[in-house]
């Protein structure tokens, strides 16, 4: 296989350090030519004396000026760039030896980079839900229009990526495969620290109790939104996109093991999954050196020493974040940023103490009604011609239906914005 060059934005996170491993056991085959970080220095730092990449960005200014002290001091300046500020990350991301972009940055921060490695003609594996979650129709249609590849690095969407490899099936009149001989694709999900905690018990639960995830090591939001499962909503949203299907054929069910990571039902009834144990490095390997699988030394499946394997319907009555989902992704537009942002907040105000677990469910509901009863648009604000006429900007809380990146990233804060007025 000949080596492929990557550039890892969100280097210090989770799925960072994940994919840090991931090279790491396989030198001769991943190059990390490109990492970034937003302040976490020492991070940075010790990955930038392992891989030696010719380029880094630091989005916080005043830590690159840090990393740009102490790799001088140490000699490590001469063979590495160092970049700071938002432009860094698109820099990186746009570096002409680059094969693969791959985005783990938490937030909307990864979506302008995202857009430009894209256009740039680089493949794209996306760990940061925020980049199909809110611009899902706009980052599909520009890896089309560029002829690149989006690639999974959630273990949900790269298990359905893999049960749909190597079908033949039709194609529609852009090239595109069709779904049609798919029913459903069948979300996995752990069901979180509270699948069998009664609701009128939800006001009493924790931030401590929701930092417990009973099969993940992950960061404090990504473990919040698996107790409330709107990370399976918003994985609902993400599949919707990156496979082409309406969200109505994207189901969820509870699967406490953590082993199967999704399935794809065909129209004959036939069931694909995957299966692995649950370590973020078999999905990050996969996106990195697909279509080849590559041997490597991570533990393997004993299907005998995990014995039982049990699946159970979810709650959507204790936990409406998958109905919440279900309806920004029927929506479309603006809904799905308002969604996601509505839910950043009220994890957050959470975290804080300021409201209960509850009203992370019930600050979402608000925000989403209230951005379904303003104005609709139904073409792009661009200045074009539209129900608003030539109005060059979107009147505050608007619904649009196919939105430009400025426009999402205009729903994106009046949802914070909304949501801060809800709590």
């Amino acid at each position: 296989m000949k080596p492929k060059n990557i550039v890892l934005l969100g280097c210090t996170g989770s799925i960072g350090v994940s994919t840090q491993k991931v090279a790491a056991d396989l030198p001769e085959q991943i190059r990390i030519i490109g990492m970034a970080s937003r302040e976490n220095v020492d991070g940075l730092e010790k990955a930038v004396r392992q891989f030696k990449p010719k380029a880094v960005a630091m989005t916080n200014r005043e830590k690159a000026k840090e990393l740009k002290r102490r790799t001088t001091a140490s000699g490590d300046a001469r063979a590495t760039k160092i970049l700071a500020g938002e432009r860094g990350l698109v820099e990186l991301a746009t570096m002409p030896e680059a094969d693969i972009v791959l985005v783990a940055i938490v937030g909307t921060a990864g979506l302008e980079p995202a857009l430009a490695a894209i256009r740039a003609g680089k493949h794209l594996a996306v760990a940061s839900k925020e980049i199909l979650v809110m611009a899902g129709e706009l980052v599909m249609s520009e890896a089309r229009k560029h002829g690149v590849k989006v690639l999974p690095v959630d273990s949900e969407h790269s298990a359905i990526f893999q049960c749909l490899e190597g079908r033949t099936n039709d194609r529609n009149r852009d090239g595109r495969a069709t779904m049609d001989d798919v029913k459903r694709l069948i979300l996995t999900a752990s069901g979180g620290p509270f699948r069998q905690t009664p609701r009128e018990q939800f006001a009493k639960i924790t931030v401590a109790q929701a930092l417990k995830h009973p099969s993940w090591n992950m960061g404090p939001k990504i473990t919040i939104d698996s107790a409330t499962l709107f990370n399976k909503g918003l994985e609902m949203i993400e599949a919707r996109w990156l496979f082409d299907v309406e969200v109505d054929r994207v189901d969820v069910v509870i699967h406490p093991q953590s082993v199967v990571h999704s399935m794809v039902e065909f129209l004959d009834g036939s069931i694909l999954a995957q299966l692995s144990v649950p370590d973020m490095r078999y999905p990050i390997q996969y996106a990195l050196t697909w279509p080849r699988r590559l041997p490597n030394s991570m533990p393997p499946t004993d299907l005998a020493k995990i014995g039982t394997l049990t699946f159970e319907k979810p709650d959507h009555q204790r936990f409406p974040s998958l109905r919440l989902a279900r309806e920004a992704g029927r929506v479309g537009g603006t809904m799905p940023a308002v969604f996601n942002a509505a839910n950043e907040v009220a994890v957050a105000r959470f975290v804080d103490g300021q409201i209960g677990f509850p009203q992370i469910f019930e600050t979402v509901e608000r925000v989403m009604n209230a951005h379904r009863s303003g104005n609709r648009v139904v073409a792009p604000v661009s200045g074009r011609s539209g129900l608003l006429g030539a109005a060059a900007t979107t009147p505050a809380g608007s619904w649009v239906a196919s939105p430009t990146l400025d426009v999402i990233l205009e729903s994106d804060l009046w949802a914070r914005k909304e949501a801060e007025r809800a709590v």
